[in-house]
């Protein structure tokens, strides 16, 4: 790290952080919609704009020819739960030991009362709202829901005036959608019981009745209870007709995102639009079978930018496009068989779901947390382009807080950086930093020119159920980022620079660092 970059960092201790406000006389309905659009387990390399060539995806294409491009854009973690909780909070989930890969009945990590995206959102005047993926935990107890009535918390108390969720993933338990805190077309019929500790008697399970397994069969892990032919993490009874299928989850919540669209056209919206493709298990709807090389993977990558085609042709429909601002990205990197027979590894044909990078999913090289980075708004950004400056999603919630003219009360937020001009395209200047977290809580500092890795206990090399190559070292690692694949380690030939990068580290962890 050179001396500028250094000196582009100043030391104070930061317990809250005030952010320019836009100007209030302008006419605030020139202020954009704003959609996220957040992949599940999209790699750097999974999409055709980003060099794949084993897939199609026309629909993230046309973002990126008329939008920018970022080919330096990090998540916060690589997995989902605490890059969720990053996102939404612009906070670190490190921050915190309760942010890890939550289970489908964990209480809700984001707590009420805390300070979120959707709240700035609410209080610059947008209506908000959420579909897909949650992940964050519902209710106010772990394990303690009773999902037969109203949830006594739920994204209601998080600044969500609408919200169409799946509580964690659809690998675990339950499998049914939660609308506004209460499960979607529940069956009195069939009560809904769910369980992380121990099976319930008569339920089958995928370990002890694979014979039960018509859609998909586990590979490691993942042979709990049964749904739709494929096996769980977690066990439940119940559900009756408001069980998904998974081949219609695609389908399900981009249809609600669309009808929620066509009934706030009239108003600022934002929307909240995260996918469960590519993650497992990957069950696309027949429409995409047969239709990629790669098998259910290629097929679950093209059901997602069919997802993101509703979503542009309805904006088109509605006149809406040129003055909305979509972000689309990815919680973390990627990973091929994370826990089912689904023949994605033996089918990649070439495709390779990190690009030129390092690692995967819960790793702390790059593959972990560079993820695809595309923002469209017409209106915003005066030319498309592919910009290299380094950004990360920590600091959406501070940017968009810029953009709308939202004050982020005192202490909320402390993490998250007004880099609106980098979203946009205004300015070119580096983030000076951008902090990894990998899913052993190992930490990592990247600049424009280097990247240092924390020494770690965790003998681990590969994540031997994944093959993911996870960057584990009891020594300081650093790499030169102008050379591609982090192969050598050169910490022994430039100690000064791990030692400011430590430095930069120490002070995050500490809150007194502060980003000029």
């Amino acid at each position: 790290m050179n001396n500028s970059s250094i000196g582009a960092l100043s030391l104070a201790m930061v317990c809250g952080t005030a952010y320019a406000q836009t100007d209030k006389s302008s006419d605030e309905r020139q202020l954009p919609n704003v959609i996220f659009i957040y992949a599940d387990d999209l790699g750097y390399g999974d999409l055709e704009c980003y060099g794949a060539h084993n897939v199609s995806t026309p629909n993230v294409n046309r973002l990126a020819d008329n939008g920018i491009r970022f080919t330096n854009g990090y998540a916060s973690s690589s997995t989902s739960t605490p890059s969720r909780y990053s996102l939404l909070t612009g906070e670190y989930a490190w921050r915190r030991k309760d942010t890890g890969i939550a289970r489908g009945d964990a209480g809700m990590i984001i707590r009420p009362g805390q300070y979120t995206m959707a709240d700035m959102f609410k209080s610059a005047g947008y209506a908000t709202a959420a579909f897909g993926k949650w992940h964050l935990g519902l209710g106010t107890e772990t394990g303690k829901q009773d999902w037969n009535a109203p949830l006594p918390a739920a994204l209601g108390d998080l600044g969500f005036d609408y919200s169409y969720i799946m509580a964690a993933t659809a690998d675990r338990v339950p499998c049914v959608f939660i609308e506004n805190g209460q499960v979607a077309n529940y069956d009195l019929s069939d009560p809904i019981y769910v369980s992380y500790e121990e099976n319930f008697p008569g339920e089958p399970t995928g370990k002890d009745n694979p014979e039960l397994l018509y859609n998909l069969k586990p590979s490691h892990g993942h042979d709990q209870s049964i749904v739709n032919g494929i096996s769980r993490i977690g066990y439940m009874k119940g559900g009756g007709k408001a069980l998904w299928k998974d081949e219609n989850i695609a389908d399900s919540i981009t249809e609600h995102a669309v009808r929620y669209l066509r009934q706030h056209r009239n108003e600022r919206f934002f929307m909240y639009f995260a996918t469960n493709d590519i993650h497992v298990p990957r069950f696309p709807h027949e429409r995409f079978r047969g239709k990629n090389k790669m098998g259910l993977r290629g097929e679950a990558i093209m059901q997602f930018d069919w997802s993101v085609g509703r979503i542009l042709q309805t904006l088109d429909e509605l006149g809406l496009t040129d003055n909305t601002l979509i972000i689309l990205s990815s919680d973390n990197g990627p990973v091929v068989d994370d826990g089912y027979q689904d023949r994605a590894v033996e089918l990649l044909n070439g495709h390779r779901p990190a690009g030129d990078l390092r690692g995967g999913k819960y790793s702390t090289f790059e593959g972990g947390t560079r993820v695809p980075v595309i923002v469209h708004w017409p209106n915003g950004i005066s030319k498309p382009q592919v910009s290299d400056i380094l950004i990360s999603q920590i600091d959406w919630l501070a940017s968009l807080a810029a953009l709308t003219g939202a004050r982020i009360p005192r202490g909320c937020a402390f993490d998250s950086y007004d880099r609106l001009g980098n979203l946009i395209g205004t300015d070119t200047t580096d983030r000076p930093w951008v902090i990894e977290h990998a899913a052993n809580n190992t930490l990592s500092v990247r600049t424009p020119e280097w990247k240092y890795i924390e020494a770690n206990d965790d003998s681990r090399a590969i994540l031997k159920n994944t093959n993911t190559e996870l960057g584990n070292a009891p020594i300081p690692q650093l790499y030169d980022m102008t050379v591609a694949g982090e192969r050598e380690n050169v910490a022994a030939k430039h100690p000064e620079v791990v030692f400011e990068l430590q430095q930069i580290l120490r002070q995050v962890r500490n809150r007194t660092i502060k980003m000029k």
